[in-house]
């Protein structure tokens, strides 16, 4: 007995001291991906829902840009940061009682509108190049030129030939303006069918500056960016484990077996 050696191997795998699959570094790695995943997805989300509303579309009037039924989402404005080119959704008593009305602002206050010089829209003398139109310019029918008063807009679907716009209120008290005021918000993209970010209305830049895009990229970046950090985080303690297991099984196999 006194010569007996009291040495002992430790197991080659499945001991309870072993480290966790991956090791602690990973471990810790992989809990910092999901915690910082789930604050970049759920901060988009809660960013989008205070940022953004959506809507339905009912109408055509805005074909091809938005086609009828489509879902879109617009961020919530205020009137003064409405610029020509937007498209925007506002409520107008005079216009529907009860319900919003997407439209595209086409001139501001103080701006002169009429219609049309070889088929385009004029605005302050300038002929608007509108991409955005089905079939090219559109001629319209009995517009007379119109001083658009301050603090008011001039609006127009871009199906110009069927849309219920500022051009079917010309006899109002008003000629067809809205109030800057009754704009809510603007639209940024169309989600349902996924269409995209609106175009830039790139033919009023020479009237004055554009709208300045809303957050909406960004916010679809921090979702997919967190998406992407939680099943990475997610994944990696099982994909771990079943590679340390591999690797166990590896060591103790008989050389003959493998």
């Amino acid at each position: 007995m006194g010569g007996e050696s009291t040495t002992r191997t430790a197991p080659r795998g499945g001991g309870t001291g072993r480290a966790p699959a991956g090791g602690r570094t990973g471990q810790r790695l992989s809990g910092l991906a999901v915690a910082l995943g789930l604050v970049l997805f759920l901060g988009g989300f809660g960013w989008a829902a205070v940022a953004y509303r959506p809507y339905t579309v009912p109408t055509s009037s805005m074909t091809p840009t938005i086609g009828v039924g489509d879902r879109v989402l617009a961020q919530r404005v205020d009137g003064d940061q409405v610029r020509r080119g937007d498209v925007v959704v506002f409520h107008d008593r005079s216009w529907v009682a009860n319900a919003p009305v997407v439209k595209r602002v086409v001139a501001v206050g103080g701006d002169t509108v009429s219609c049309c010089t070889r088929g385009r829209l004029t605005v302050d003398g300038k002929e608007i190049d509108e991409p955005y139109l089905k079939g090219g310019p559109a001629e319209i029918v009995n517009f007379p030129t119109v001083k658009v008063p301050a603090g008011r807009l001039f609006l127009l679907g871009d199906e110009r030939q069927g849309s219920l716009d500022s051009t079917a209120h010309l006899t109002d008290a008003a000629r067809g303006t809205v109030a800057s005021s009754d704009v809510t918000a603007r639209v940024d993209a169309v989600i349902w069918p996924a269409k995209g970010m609106l175009e830039r209305p790139t033919g009023f830049e020479r009237l004055g500056a554009l709208s300045r895009p809303g957050p909406l990229r960004v916010i679809v970046w921090l979702i997919a960016g967190g998406a992407v950090l939680v099943l990475v985080g997610g994944a990696y303690g099982p994909v771990a484990k079943r590679l340390g297991r591999s690797r166990v099984r590896a060591r103790t196999e008989p050389a003959g077996a493998r």
